[in-house]
């Protein structure tokens, strides 16, 4: 991390923080300076840009591999009374990351309320999430990353994530584990 890579092909990718989309065309000189949930945050001359693990190989980088790689821990904020298939959408939930900020959306204290309700013999897991600032163009796309990696639980047929704003996000939300990776204990 943190070394120059060229881009061996033209990636989509999502512009930060504006949330727009835009093409690295190959030849792009880029810096990847954050590598989480799939993801891949890199400084390019005009600013930050989110590439999806897809396009990892433009990147030079194995995304099966990276896969293996990635760690689960538990996390002080998943409910203590979460059902079993409740835990695992807020274990996938915890591989969704800010492409700015080192630390998931359950430890950044993002998400709010998790439910998973059977409804006439389907499961949907409905997600109330905020941010931690509510004019962040990457929300659709972190609301976007959290239901398709929901959607990933062999059980789940339906989710829905929806992004709120009350109470307002402050940093007394952040776990323990979350203050550690800041640097903040």
């Amino acid at each position: 991390m943190h070394s120059d890579i060229t881009l061996s092909r033209e990636v989509e990718a999502i512009q930060i923080p504006s949330g727009d989309h835009v093409k690295l065309p190959a030849g792009t000189r880029v810096i990847i300076t954050q590598a989480l949930g799939g993801t891949y945050t890199v400084a390019t001359d005009h600013g930050l840009a989110r590439i999806q693990s897809k396009d990892a190989d433009a990147l030079g980088i194995d995304a099966a591999e990276e896969k293996k790689k990635a760690e689960t821990s538990s996390s002080s904020n998943i409910p203590s009374d979460a059902g079993d298939l409740e835990t695992e959408v807020w274990q996938q939930l915890r591989g969704v990351f800010d492409p700015e900020i080192p630390v998931n959306i359950v430890d950044l204290g993002l998400v709010y309320d998790c439910r998973v309700e059977n409804t006439d013999g389907k499961q949907k897991a409905t997600v109330k999430m905020t941010l931690t600032a509510p004019g962040c163009g990457m929300g659709p796309t972190i609301a976007a990353d959290a239901q398709a990696r929901i959607m990933t639980i062999e059980d789940m047929d339906e989710a829905a994530v929806e992004l709120v704003w009350d109470p307002p996000w402050n940093q007394s939300m952040i776990s323990e584990e979350g203050k550690m990776k800041l640097g903040m204990v």
